[in-house]
């Protein structure tokens, strides 16, 4: 494997921010889940949520984020191998793909949601849990 192994740790990152760039300009719903992020990450900094908190939501939008693009990397894979033909097997695979990133979002909404909500709640009634 020689061959294909990187010469230093600068090639091994601007190959990374190459495969950030590709998600970025093809996947629709990795740049989706990317703009959810900030802005929850932004809402958070404006509610000066703890930073424990601060730093449970930039986890779950992290996972959300990575496992998006692993259901990217499994998709191509598979129609690569595939050569784009229709098979059933494959479309189970990518279909359970998808349901690993939608409850990893369905759970990071939840968790957005209680701490943000909490937050709000005690902003507004002047309380805390």
């Amino acid at each position: 494997m020689k061959k294909f192994q990187s010469t230093s740790f600068l090639k091994s990152a601007k190959h990374a921010y190459d495969g950030l760039y590709l998600a970025f300009k093809s996947q629709r719903n990795f740049r989706k889940h990317l703009y959810i992020a900030l802005a929850v990450l932004f809402v958070a900094i404006v509610l000066k949520v703890s930073i424990f908190a601060f730093c449970i939501l930039l986890l779950t939008n992290s996972l959300v984020l990575v496992l998006e693009l692993l259901n990217s990397v499994f998709e191509f894979a598979l129609d690569a191998y595939y050569k784009n033909k229709y098979s059933r097997l494959v479309k189970f695979a990518k279909d359970m793909s998808a349901a690993a990133v939608l409850i990893m979002a369905a759970t990071s909404i939840t968790i957005a949601f209680f701490i943000l909500g909490d937050k709000i709640y005690q902003l507004h009634l002047g309380v805390a849990f």
